[in-house]
Formats: structure tokens, sequence, C-alpha cells
């Protein structure tokens, strides 16, 4: 496969798996890997699993006809569960990438923050 494109695999399921190669997207060639520990990586991903298993309860929810005001209730939830994870990997990168991204001057980590927290917030 290039380099500069990623493989995405619609389905699990060995008879109907598709495999779709496309070309990255501009950000998408720009994303760093990160060379050191971050504090809260296990947290995020047990904080990200119950997310994911909140949403599938949604979406059960949906298929089996139950309330509207239950389920906007449960998204709600979803939500919140989604901005907390958030919240933890900004602290988290302000904490590590960024102390390093000031002492070593590089601005463009610092660029790339404001950039995240705008699309965070939005």
């Amino acid at each position: 496969m290039p380099e500069n494109c990623r493989a995405l695999l619609l389905s699990m399921n060995p008879v109907h798996a598709m495999l779709i190669i496309t070309p990255l997207r501009g950000y998408e060639r720009s994303l760093k890997m990160h060379h050191h520990p971050h504090e809260y990586t296990e947290n995020v991903i047990h904080r990200l699993s119950r997310a994911i298993g909140h949403l599938e309860s949604v979406k059960t929810m949906v298929q089996d006809g139950r309330d509207c005001s239950e389920i906007l209730i449960q998204i709600a939830a979803v939500k919140s569960a989604v901005n907390n994870i958030g919240k933890v990997i900004l602290k988290d990168h302000i904490n590590h990438c960024v102390v390093e991204a000031v002492e070593t001057g590089d601005h463009k980590t610092l660029e790339d923050l404001n950039t995240a927290i705008d699309r965070f917030m939005k």
C-alpha cells in the first residue's frame, strides 16, 4: 500500500469484509506519533471503552423503539462522557507535549494545540 494512503476495513465479517484504500488528507499526513509516555493513557482507553459500550446500548434502545426522551437523556450522558475524555486528553497533552514543546522551542506544537482546542470546543 502506498505510504500516503490508509486502509479502512468496513466489516469484521469474513464473508462480507471489504477493505478500502484511500489517500490521506493533509492533516492525516502530518499526524505525529508521541515518543514519550502519557500519564492517563490507560484511563483514557478505559473511558473510551465505557463510552463505546454506552453508545452501543443507546443504539439498542433506538432499535427496540424505546421512548425518545429516554434516548435523548442517554445521548446527553454519552456526549458528557466523551467531553470528559477530551478534557483528560487535553490536560495530559498540556502537561507533557506542550511542556516539552516550550522547553524545546517547538512553536508548531503550540499552534497545533490552539487548533485542537478550537476544534474541541465546537
